[in-house]
């Protein structure tokens, strides 16, 4: 009989140590999933905002000397992502390649202008601060014009940032739920050896050497959760690779990690903190409190 509920009491016990895995495991799994989406967001806003061009038209009276030297000053600057010359006469060859009509021939004329293409670095794709890079750059004498589009700036700069503040609150509110969750399943596994807890305190056990084993058994059933989620987000990480290239999340190794090593650190903390204070709550209760 004692031998048969015994083994009845392991099986429980193996039970719930699985489903405290299982639920770390999820719950770390979709604070990973938020990471990657942030730092994802980021990208993408990114590579969106380095697409905005800016055209600097060039007098046809400039020398070549300067514009030569306005293309290296343009490279050599710290907001640059890429400088392009584009000659007036390349430029009617685009046209007339997009339109279908030789209109220099119908003119008599090329009435283009010879111009210099620049993309900015994502931090500098504001309305603030292209309006200033294209004031300063418009005041040499030789610019005749700098253009962009600045609606499109103005629209992408607002949506970008709430969409960033909605992610934001969204983050704070999923982490907050996540950590409660976690917490509720290591105060469940505690809260089923309650008696064990108050009968080695009974018999002159200290608070520290009561709650250590505790607590180191919770941190690896965390890290063996925070184990599998990290697996899982591997493969969702392969996939979004795949199927979505232009991303090249596998490319930023750093970030990854990042991600990964935070879900191991994440569950380090939530599993050490919630088992401390679980133990602890029993470890103040009286006997006959146990039983409510």
């Amino acid at each position: 009989m004692s031998a048969s509920f015994e083994t009845y009491q392991k099986r429980r016990l193996r039970s719930s140590y699985i489903s405290v895995v299982i639920s770390i495991s999820l719950v770390l799994f979709m604070v990973g999933i938020l990471g990657l989406l942030i730092i994802n967001t980021k990208k993408g806003s990114d590579i969106l905002k380095e697409k905005i061009t800016l055209t600097i038209f060039i007098k046809n009276s400039a020398e070549k000397d300067s514009i030569n030297a306005l293309q290296n000053q343009l490279k050599k600057a710290h907001f640059s992502k890429s400088v392009h010359f584009i000659s007036k006469k390349q430029a009617a060859k685009d046209l007339m390649a997009s339109t279908g009509e030789d209109f220099v021939e119908y003119l008599g004329y090329n009435p283009l202008q010879n111009a210099i293409s620049l993309r900015l670095k994502a931090d500098y794709v504001t309305p603030a601060k292209i309006d200033s890079i294209a004031t300063a750059i418009n005041k040499k004498m030789f610019i005749d014009d700098v253009t962009y589009d600045k609606p499109l700036i103005n629209l992408l700069t607002k949506n970008l940032t709430t969409i960033s503040l909605w992610i934001l609150i969204i983050s704070t509110v999923f982490t907050f739920f996540s950590v409660l969750l976690i917490n509720s399943s290591i105060r469940l596994s505690v809260y089923a050896k309650r008696f064990i807890i108050k009968t080695m305190q009974m018999v002159g056990a200290t608070k520290g050497f009561i709650r250590r084993p505790f607590i180191w058994r919770s941190i690896k059933l965390g890290f063996l959760g925070a184990f599998i989620a990290n697996i899982g987000l591997g493969i969702v990480v392969y996939y979004i690779d795949k199927y979505i290239p232009i991303l090249h999340i596998l490319d930023d190794k750093i970030l990854l990690g990042i991600v990964l090593g935070s879900i191991f650190i994440f569950s380090f903390l939530i599993t050490w903190l919630s088992t401390f204070f679980a133990a602890q709550r029993f470890l103040n209760l009286r006997s006959n409190d146990l039983f409510y």
